[in-house]
């Protein structure tokens, strides 16, 4: 892989390649450097993705139609962004974050502490669609979900404004998320489904979506009537409190009287938002002293069941609780790669299993050499084992659910599936009589001290 000096020896070779930029001051993608990737990557509120590339570059120039148009679709929801590697100035960043070629995506996830994000390898397809995608999925939630049960102690909590969503489905959208970031610390958010009627008909909704505002404790709830755009609702939204600037200022500032106007719409989206992220001040500089964070951080691998015995004292047992399931494909030999899409699924379910800490729901991977996979699929009917599969599977309860969506192994689309799980949403298939049957017998056959011993010492898991 090039280094630097390599860099620099090809761009001269190729016709003296100067550092101007791929991307004019016109282009939806933003333009970051050295100076002011601190400010408007690491410490932004937002996800971002981030193209470190080289001007002379054939595959960034081939890449540059495809990034701008993910760049103008993600307008609002987050930050398309590029730094140009050839220049001097970026090269030791360009080296702290890893990039060896061109071009190089990362996607950058606002972290607990701020200016301490989660950086990735973007490894997707090089389409506007999957870059949009894996960014939508990556954009932080700080939505709570509401029922009947719990929406009148959360409207009690505090006199902080509040926004509630009420809709039709069970995930939370980009464009409610994205306006969360927006307001993160000055509006408290929430979605609740339409069929929790007592909320429902407290608010006198008659349609879905409705957004509604409570400015604080004592104030009549506002009704948004607008279009469901980034823009309109941030006017809105900004009634009751400023959204927050971004870059974040140094030190905190006093909100203004009036409030924030929303930037010009944008005649081009496919998810729902209008509002393009603002353009970064050229003055805004990190101090001398302050470097870059170097943060090539990955979610945690998930746990892997590699023997019968795991898979059976883990999850087939009469006391276990709900456990998430992949079923990695056969391949030709031990030391073979697994295919693209066992990787997307293991990739998927190690971000949630991380994103999910906390909820007591064990997440766990099944290599094809536990012969007890092979067994199991053939029990659920799930066919040849060449293919990833997705299951959830409850012993204690008797039940399991196969993950099956055309939106493919996306974080947001299991993420709805195992909220519904969650949730005790959606139908469940009843476990065939011979799994967990057959899990003791076999346990018996195979373990001089009864399996059952081991089972009954460890803590099930908890009923979702």
């Amino acid at each position: 892989m090039p280094n630097h000096l390599q860099w620099a020896l090809v761009a001269s070779l190729l016709g003296g390649a100067s550092a101007a930029g791929l991307y004019t001051k016109s282009s939806p993608v933003l333009q970051v450097d050295a100076k002011n990737f601190n400010s408007l990557i690491n410490k932004s509120n937002h996800t971002s993705i981030v193209e470190f590339y080289a001007p002379w570059c054939g595959h960034c120039q081939n890449l540059k139609p495809a990034y701008e148009k993910a760049a103008k679709n993600l307008e609002g929801l987050a930050k398309v962004a590029a730094i140009n590697c050839d220049d001097e100035e970026n090269k030791p960043l360009c080296g702290q974050m890893g990039v060896q070629g061109f071009p190089t995506l990362k996607i950058v996830v606002p972290g607990k502490k701020p200016g301490k994000p989660r950086v990735e390898d973007y490894q997707g397809q090089r389409s506007a669609k999957a870059i949009v995608d894996a960014v939508v999925d990556r954009i932080p939630n700080h939505v709570k979900k509401l029922t009947d049960k719990d929406y009148e102690s959360w409207l009690a909590a505090d006199g902080s404004p509040k926004a509630l969503l009420f809709t039709e489905k069970g995930t939370t959208g980009a464009l409610l998320r994205s306006l969360a970031v927006d307001f993160l610390g000055g509006i408290n958010f929430a979605q609740i489904r339409s069929k929790e009627s007592k909320a429902v008909e407290q608010f006198g909704i008659t349609s879905f979506p409705t957004l509604v505002l409570l400015p604080n404790g004592d104030s009549e709830p506002a009704i948004y009537e607008g279009e469901m755009k980034k823009a309109p609702m941030l006017e809105f939204l900004s009634q009751a409190a400023q959204p927050n600037p971004d870059p974040a200022p140094a030190e905190p500032k006093k909100k203004s009287s009036s409030p924030k106007k929303p930037a010009s719409s944008s005649s081009s989206t496919i998810l729902d938002s209008d509002m393009p992220t603002d353009s970064p001040s050229p003055e805004v500089e990190i101090p001398p002293e302050e470097e870059p964070v170097k943060v090539p951080v990955k979610a945690p691998e998930v746990a892997q069941l590699a023997t019968p015995e795991d898979l059976e004292s883990k999850c087939l047992n009469s006391k276990s609780g709900t456990c998430i399931l992949t079923l990695l494909p056969e391949s030709e030999s031990p030391d073979s790669e697994l295919p693209a899409p066992a990787k997307e699924a293991l990739s998927t379910v190690s971000e949630l299993s991380h994103k999910l800490t906390g909820h007591r729901l064990p997440f766990y991977s099944v290599p094809a050499i536990n012969s007890r996979a092979k067994i199991l699929r053939a029990e659920l009917g799930l066919g040849e084992s060449s293919a990833t599969e997705i299951i959830a599977v409850n012993g204690r309860r008797g039940w399991w659910r196969h993950y099956s969506s055309e939106d493919g192994l996306s974080l947001h689309s299991v993420e709805g599936w195992i909220d519904a799980i969650r949730l005790g949403e959606g139908s469940k298939s009843k476990l065939p009589e011979g799994v967990i049957q057959a899990v003791e017998e076999k346990v018996e056959e195979k373990v001089e001290e009864p399996k059952e011993e081991k089972v009954e010492k460890e803590v099930p898991h908890d009923e979702l």
